[in-house]
C-alpha cells in the first residue's frame, strides 16, 4: 500500500472528503501512439509523453488518462491486451512508464490508466490455454465458449454482432482438427470476452488494479464498463440499425448494462479504498440515459462516469440546456460530480462534428465518400464555443489531445492507411476511428511536424497539419490553444469546477448562467447579443469587435472593478 507522492501534497491537491480531486479535475487524454513518438519509429511512446509534459502542464490540466499501453498484438490500437500488468515494447518499458508517473507528479498532474476488463486478446495466455484445452475445462470457463446450435453445432450460440461489424462469435478448430465450440467477442475476433460469472476473472483483476495502485497510479477509466455481464441464457437481440455501435441509445441490450456490472464495481472501489490519495475509477458506459449512467457512480461503485449524452448533444441551445440540467440534477441526486466531455478517441472530433451536416452515429466516422462533410470554419468556431462553455460548468471535464489545437478530423485519409477494425469488418461501409487519432502537430516546418524526427507517422498527418502546430499557436493570443490555457487558468482562479450552476433569464437562442461569480453567455442565434453593462469580459472564445457577442461565441463575465 502506497501514499500519495509527496511532490502531488506540496502542490496543493491532497483532497477533503467532498472535495476530492476528481470531483473538479480537468483530465487531458492521451492517446499514446499518436502523442509524441521519441525513437522515430512513426508510434508515439512514454518517452514521448514525459518530453511533453511541461506543455501539459503550461495547458494547466490537472491529470493525464493514457489509453491502452499494455502489451498488445496491437490488432485494436491496445485495447486487445495480452498482458495487463507490462508496458508493451511500442511504447517502452515498465521503467518508463514508472519515470513518466514520477514526472507527472513532480510537476503535480495526477495518472490514470485505461484498464479493459470485458476482453482480453487472443494472444493472452488465458486464451491460449482455453484453446488448448477440451470443452468444460477451467481454462475455457474464463471466457464465453459455448456449443453452436443445429445439428453439427455449425450455427452460432446466438445472433448478436459485433461492434465492429459482422456477427460477435468465431468457431474454433479443436486440438484433434474437428470444428469445435464457439467464443464470444463483442469487439474483433482477436478480443474474446472474459465470463464474468468466474470468480477466478474477479481475482485476476484485483492482482490486476493492485499492482498498478502499487506503482502509484491515481485511477482507471474502464473500457467498455456498461459490458462484461451478459444476460442469463444469452437470448438473441438485434440492435437497431441507425443506432450507436455501444448501445448508448437502446434500453434493455442483453449484454451492456446488466444489473451485474454494478457488483463488480463495488468490489473495486474497496480495492482502491485500501490506498491513500483518493484513487478514482471513471466509467466509459455508453447507456440510454443519465439517470441510468448515473447508477454507475453509487457511492460505493465508481467515482466518474463518462457523459456521452452531452457529448452527443446538438449545438442547440434548449437540448444544451435540457442536458446540462438532467446531467446536474441525476449526478448530485447521488452525491457525485457530473462530467463534460466533447472529444475522444472514439468519435468524430467536434471541430468537425459540431458542423456535420448529415447524420452520424457513433463509431461511423467520416471520410471522403461520407454524406454530410463537415463546414471547417464553422465547426471550429462551434468547437471553441462548445469547450468555453464547457469549462464554465461545475464538474470535472476531459480533454482530448488535440483538440486544443482545434485539430479537425482526418477525413482524406488514405484507404490503404486505415487501420480501425471496424473498416475492415464493414468492409469499409464505416470508416470507423482513424481520423481522429492522426499523430499530433507540435512543429509546424519538422518532419512529421515534431511527432518525431525522422517524418515517419503510423497515420499519415494531412498538408494543413502546419498551421495547426503547437508552436505555430502558442505566441498567438487569438489561438485556439491560448483559448484553452487562458479557460483552464480562469477555471481554477475562479473555482467552476467546485461551484454550482444558475440559469439567468436570457433572449431566444441564448444560454445564460452564472458560476460563481463568473456568468457565461452563448449565443446560438444570428442576432449579436449586447454585452451586460457594468461587466467585464473574462474569457471569450472568439476575438471581440465590440460590446455585441456574435453567434456561436461564448463569453466569460465578471462584475467590473
Amino acid at each position: 500500500m502506497t501514499s500519495p507522492d509527496v511532490s502531488l501534497l506540496a502542490h496543493g491537491l491532497a483532497s477533503r472528503p467532498g472535495r476530492e480531486w476528481w470531483r473538479s479535475a480537468v483530465i487531458y487524454q492521451i492517446y499514446p501512439r499518436s502523442f509524441a513518438d521519441a525513437n522515430g519509429d512513426g508510434i508515439g511512446d512514454l518517452r514521448g509523453i514525459a518530453a511533453h509534459l511541461d506543455d501539459l502542464l503550461d495547458l494547466g490540466v490537472d491529470a493525464i488518462w493514457l489509453s491502452p499501453f499494455m502489451t498488445s498484438p496491437q490488432k485494436d490500437a491496445g485495447y486487445d491486451v495480452a498482458d495487463y500488468c507490462d508496458v508493451d515494447p511500442l511504447f517502452g518499458t515498465l521503467a518508463d512508464f514508472d519515470e513518466l508517473l514520477a514526472q507527472a507528479h513532480g510537476r503535480g498532474i495526477r495518472l490514470i490508466v485505461d484498464l479493459v476488463p470485458n476482453h482480453s486478446s487472443d494472444q493472452h495466455v488465458w486464451f491460449q490455454a482455453a484453446l488448448a484445452a477440451e470443452p468444460g475445462s477451467p481454462e475455457r470457463a474464463r471466457y464465453m465458449f459455448r456449443d453452436g446450435k443445429g445439428a453439427n453445432g455449425e450455427i452460432a450460440p446466438n445472433n448478436w454482432e459485433s461492434v465492429f461489424g459482422g456477427p460477435a462469435w468465431t468457431r474454433i478448430v479443436e486440438a484433434d482438427g474437428t470444428p469445435g465450440q464457439w467464443y464470444l467477442h463483442l469487439f474483433d475476433s482477436s478480443q474474446p470476452d472474459f465470463d464474468w460469472s468466474n470468480p477466478e476473472v474477479w481475482a485476476e483483476f484485483r492482482r490486476i488494479l493492485r499492482f498498478w495502485l502499487d506503482r502509484g497510479v491515481d485511477g482507471f477509466r474502464v473500457d467498455v464498463a456498461h459490458g462484461l455481464v451478459k444476460a442469463e441464457g444469452l437470448p438473441d437481440y438485434t440492435p437497431h440499425p441507425e443506432g450507436g455501435s455501444m448501445g448508448g441509445d437502446e434500453a434493455d441490450v442483453p449484454y451492456w448494462g446488466q444489473r451485474g456490472v454494478h457488483d463488480v464495481y463495488r468490489d473495486w472501489h474497496k480495492v482502491l479504498a485500501e490506498y491513500d490519495g483518493d484513487r478514482a475509477l471513471c466509467a466509459e458506459a455508453w447507456l440510454p440515459t443519465i439517470e441510468k449512467t448515473a447508477l454507475w457512480v453509487r457511492p460505493d461503485e465508481m467515482h466518474q462516469a463518462f457523459n456521452f449524452a452531452y457529448l452527443e448533444t446538438p449545438w442547440k441551445e434548449t437540448e444544451l440546456k435540457d442536458v446540462i440540467d438532467e446531467s446536474l440534477r441525476d449526478y448530485a441526486a447521488i452525491g457525485a460530480p457530473s462530467t463534460w466531455v466533447l472529444s475522444n478517441h472514439d468519435v468524430v472530433r467536434h471541430a468537425s462534428r459540431l458542423a456535420l451536416t448529415a447524420e452520424n452515429p457513433q463509431g461511423s466516422g467520416v471520410g471522403p465518400r461520407s454524406a454530410g462533410q463537415p463546414i471547417p470554419e464553422l465547426g471550429l468556431r462551434r468547437a471553441r464555443a462548445a469547450t468555453a462553455l464547457m469549462l464554465a460548468l461545475p464538474g470535472s471535464s476531459y480533454l482530448y489531445q488535440g483538440e486544443e489545437l482545434g485539430l479537425p478530423e482526418v477525413i482524406d485519409l488514405p484507404d490503404d492507411a486505415r487501420q480501425d477494425p471496424t473498416w475492415f469488418r464493414t468492409h469499409g461501409e464505416k470508416y470507423g476511428r482513424d481520423g481522429c487519432r492522426v499523430p499530433l502537430p507540435w512543429e509546424a516546418s519538422a518532419p512529421a511536424y515534431g511527432f518525431n524526427d525522422t517524418g515517419a507517422a503510423w497515420l499519415p498527418q494531412p498538408a494543413e497539419w502546419a498551421r495547426f502546430a503547437c508552436e505555430v499557436q502558442r505566441g498567438d493570443d487569438s489561438s485556439t490553444l491560448s483559448m484553452y490555457r487562458d479557460a483552464l487558468r480562469a477555471r481554477r482562479a475562479h473555482g467552476l469546477g467546485l461551484g454550482a450552476l444558475e440559469w439567468l433569464p436570457a433572449q431566444a437562442d441564448v444560454l445564460a448562467f452564472r458560476n460563481g461569480e463568473v456568468t457565461v453567455l452563448t449565443n446560438f442565434g444570428a442576432t449579436p447579443v449586447e454585452i451586460p453593462e457594468g461587466s467585464e469580459v473574462l474569457l471569450s472564445s472568439e476575438p471581440l469587435a465590440g460590446t455585441a457577442i456574435p453567434q456561436d461565441v461564448t463569453v466569460w463575465l465578471v462584475a467590473a472593478p
